[in-house]
C-alpha cells in the first residue's frame, strides 16, 4: 500500500529524467517493485540506468543522523567539509563535483539561494526533521533538472499521513547541551490528505576554529506542511510549505569572534494535478517559490553590527505531462520558467547608507524523454532538454541509457550517457567581482554498473564512472604590476578590482563505487568504498593533473551489528576519508582519518523506540577544513513514537 502510494505521488507531484539504480547501502530497499521518486516519474528498479542510492525511514532512523549531510556522506562517492560544528558552512561533494553543482530537492521543490556565491544550496541548515525518503542521484542530470546538475541531485521527501489520524514525535540530547525535538500530525480521508510538522535544535556546540577556546553555538526553528485535496478521482490540487529560521556562531580565520549569522528559508508549492485518456495521460500545473534571507553580525563593530545583508528567491512555474503510450514506452514531457532574483551588501562601520541593487536572470526550459521496454528485461532511454536564458543565452543537453535483467532484478546490467550544465550565479555576474561575459560551465559524462542478490543473504553492486566538465568558473586574480587588462575594471567604471570570475578552469572525475550488505540470521554486515579521482586539467595551469581540494580519493564505510527478535539493535560503524589537499595552488595536506560509531535502538512497544548512540567513539581529532574544528566524542540519548 505504501509503494502504491509513492507510485501516484510521484506520478502527480514530480517531473521526468533519466533512469537510475539503487545502490546497497545500509537499510535500503531492493525489491524491483521500488520506484524512485527523484525520476519525477516512477520507475522500477530493474528498469532504471544510472545512479541512484534510496535511504528509507527505516534506514534512516536506523543510523540516526541529526543533518542530512550526516546521513548523505555515508553513501557511495560522496565527502564533506564543514567549517566547524553544526550550523557552519557546509559544503557537500558528490564524486568530487563542487558543491555548489549539487540539486536540492524537498517534496519535490528545488531549493536554492541565488544570493550565494555559487547560486546553489547551504546544506547547514537542513536536519532530518520530518524526512521519511532521502534519494542522491549521481551524476550529470541537467536532462531533468536544469542548471546546477551535475554532480548530481538530492531529493527528499518528509512523512506523508497512512491512518484517519495519526501522530509522531521524538526527542533527544546530548554532549555540548544538544536538544533535538521534532513532532507531527497528519490524516487521510476520501476528500483531504494533510500532515504539519516542526522541530527545534539547539546545541552549544564547539569553538568552529581548531585554536578556538570559545564554542560558537546553533539554534534552528523548522515547520513543514503538505495537504492534497481529492476534488474528483481525477482532479487534485496539492499544497506544501517549508520554513526554517536559524542563528550560527562563527569565527574568523584567526581565531575566536562573537560573529553570528541569521538565516532564514521558506519554501512554498500549489500545483494542480489532472489525469486524462482512462489515467494514461497524467498533466501537472505547478508554481513554486523559494527565498533565502541572510545576515551576519559581528558585536565587535562601534557603529553597525550588520556586515552582511543578502536575500534570494527563485520562482518557479512548471507543466509536465506523463503519458504511457503502451505498457512498454512511456513519455514524459513538460516546459517551465524560473526567475531569479537577488540583492547583497556588505555595510561598512558607518552610518552611511547602503544599497541593495536587485539582480535577476530568467531561464525558459523546455524537456522530453522517452522510455521503452522492447524486450523483457531490457529498457532504454533517451531524452533532451532545451534552457533558454537571459543573460547568455541557449544550452541543450542530452541523455541515454540502457538497463538488462536477464533474471526478473536478481542480476541488473546499467550504462548511461549524461550532461549537465551549471549557469553563472547572480553573485558571479553582477557582484564587485563579477562578469556578464560568464558562460555556463559544462559536462559530460557516463557510467556502468552491475548488482547481483542472493535473496536476502547478500547484495552486492559496483559502479564506474567518468566525467569531464570544462568551463569552470573560478576567481581569476589581477596582475599587481604593469598595466591592468580589461577585465581588472568594474564592469562601466574605472575603478580597478583585484580580481574577477572567469572560465578558467577545466576537470576529470572518474572512479569506482562498491557496496554490499550481507544478513544470516540476526547478524548483518554493510559497506561501501569509493576510489574518486578528480582531478585539475585546467591547460597550463599550476595544479594541472592534481586532485581537487577537499575531495578524498578514498573513501570507505562499514557497519556491522545484531538485529535482535527482541526488537533490539545494535552496530559499529565505521567511516573513512582519505588525505586532501585543503586548497588548490597550496601544499596543505589534510590528513585522511577514521572514525566509529556505536548505536543501538530498541522497540520497547509498538509505538515507542528508545535510542542512543556515541559519535566519534575514539574522539579522533580531524579537519575537513583547514583550520576548523570538528566534533570529537559526542554522546546522544532519545527516543521517538508513532501513534
Amino acid at each position: 500500500m505504501r509503494l502504491a502510494q509513492y507510485s501516484v505521488v510521484s506520478a502527480l507531484a514530480l517531473v521526468s529524467c533519466p533512469a537510475l539504480a539503487e545502490e546497497a547501502v545500509p537499510g535500503d530497499a531492493s525489491d524491483p517493485s521500488i520506484v524512485v521518486t527523484a525520476l519525477r516519474s516512477p520507475v522500477e528498479q530493474d528498469r532504471v540506468s544510472s545512479t541512484v542510492t534510496v535511504l528509507d525511514e527505516a534506514a534512516i532512523r536506523q543510523q540516526q543522523p541529526i543533518a542530512l549531510a550526516d546521513l548523505l556522506l555515508r553513501t557511495p562517492g560522496i565527502s564533506l567539509s564543514r567549517n566547524g560544528g553544526y550550523g557552519t558552512a557546509t559544503s557537500l561533494r558528490i564524486r568530487g563535483a563542487d558543491s555548489s553543482q549539487t540539486v536540492m530537492v524537498i517534496d519535490g521543490v528545488r531549493i536554492a539561494d541565488p544570493s550565494a556565491t555559487g547560486g546553489g544550496y547551504a546544506f547547514s541548515n537542513l536536519l532530518i526533521d520530518d524526512i521519511e525518503r532521502v534519494e542522491i542521484l549521481r551524476g550529470p542530470q541537467s536532462i531533468l533538472w536544469g542548471s546546477d546538475a551535475i554532480g548530481g541531485v538530492v531529493n527528499v521527501l518528509t512523512r506523508r499521513a497512512e491512518k484517519p489520524l495519526e501522530g509522531s514525535m521524538a526527542v533527544e540530547g546530548g554532549t555540548h547541551a544538544t536538544v533535538n525535538a521534532q513532532a507531527g500530525v497528519g490524516g487521510t480521508g476520501s476528500l483531504l490528505d494533510w500532515r504539519v510538522a516542526g522541530s527545534t535544535f539547539f546545541t552549544k556546540g564547539i569553538s568552529a576554529r581548531s585554536n578556538g577556546t570559545e564554542p560558537d553555538g546553533y539554534r534552528r526553528t523548522s515547520t513543514s506542511g503538505t495537504a492534497t485535496l481529492k476534488l474528483t478521482p481525477d482532479l487534485s490540487v496539492d499544497l506544501r510549505g517549508y520554513w526554517a529560521d536559524a542563528r550560527n556562531d562563527f569565527d574568523g580565520i584567526t581565531g575566536d569572534t562573537r560573529a553570528y549569522g541569521l538565516t532564514t528559508e521558506w519554501t512554498a508549492y500549489a500545483g494542480v494535478n489532472l489525469a486524462l485518456l482512462d489515467g494514461r495521460l497524467i498533466n501537472r500545473l505547478a508554481v513554486l517559490e523559494t527565498q533565502t534571507d541572510r545576515a551576519n553580525y559581528d558585536p565587535a563593530r562601534t557603529i553597525r553590527q550588520l556586515n552582511f545583508d543578502a536575500h534570494g528567491r527563485v520562482r518557479r512555474y512548471e507543466y509536465q505531462g506523463t503519458l504511457r503510450i503502451s505498457d512498454a514506452v512511456q513519455a514524459v514531457f513538460g516546459a517551465e520558467r524560473e526567475e531569479q532574483r537577488m540583492t547583497s551588501a556588505s555595510p561598512g562601520n558607518s552610518t552611511a547608507a547602503y544599497a541593495l541593487v536587485p539582480q535577476s536572470a530568467d531561464t525558459n526550459s523546455v524537456y522530453a524523454e522517452l522510455r521503452a521496454t522492447p524486450l523483457a528485461g531490457l529498457t532504454i532511454n533517451g531524452g533532451v532538454r532545451h534552457d533558454d536564458q537571459s543573460r547568455f543565452g541557449g544550452n541543450t543537453v542530452f541523455t541515454a541509457g540502457g538497463v538488462y535483467t536477464p533474471n526478473k532484478g536478481r542480476t541488473v546490467l546499467r550504462a548511461s550517457y549524461d550532461e549537465g550544465y551549471k549557469a553563472p550565479s547572480l553573485y558571479q555576474l553582477f557582484s564587485l567581482y563579477g562578469s556578464a561575459a560568464l558562460q555556463p560551465e559544462r559536462a559530460r559524462g557516463w557510467s556502468v554498473g552491475a548488482e547481483h542478490k542472493l535473496g536476502r543473504i547478500l547484495h552486492a553492486s559496483a559502479t564506474w564512472f567518468e566525467r569531464d566538465t570544462d568551463n569552470l568558473i573560478d576567481f581569476a586574480f589581477c596582475p599587481t604590476t604593469g598595466a591592468l587588462p580589461p577585465a581588472c575594471y568594474i564592469p562601466g567604471t574605472a575603478v580597478s578590482r583585484f580580481g574577477y570570475y572567469a572560465n578558467v578552469r577545466k576537470a576529470h572525475a572518474k572512479g569506482l563505487e562498491l557496496g554490499a550488505r550481507a544478513q544470516l540470521g540476526v547478524l548483518f554486515a554493510s559497506g561501501n568504498y569509493s576510489w574518486v579521482a578528480a582531478e585539475d586539467r585546467s591547460p597550463g595551469g599550476a595544479d594541472l593533473g592534481r586532485q581537487l581540494a577537499r575531495v578524498p580519493r578514498n573513501l570507505a564505510n562499514v557497519e556491522g551489528g545484531v538485529d535482535l527478535p527482541q526488537r533490539l539493535r545494535a552496530s559499529l560503524a565505521a567511516r573513512h576519508a582519505g588525505r586532501t589537499f585543503d586548497r588548490a595552488g597550496t601544499a596543505t595536506v589534510l590528513p585522511g582519518y577514521w572514525l566509529l560509531d556505536l548505536r543501538a535502538q530498541w522497540q520497547v512497544t509498538e509505538g515507542l523506540t528508545v535510542n542512543g548512540r556515541v559519535e566519534n567513539l575514539g574522539d579522533k581529532r580531524y579537519e575537513t577544513a583547514g583550520g576548523y574544528g570538528a566534533l570529537g566524542r559526542t554522546v546522544y540519548f532519545g527516543l521517538r513514537s508513532r501513534f
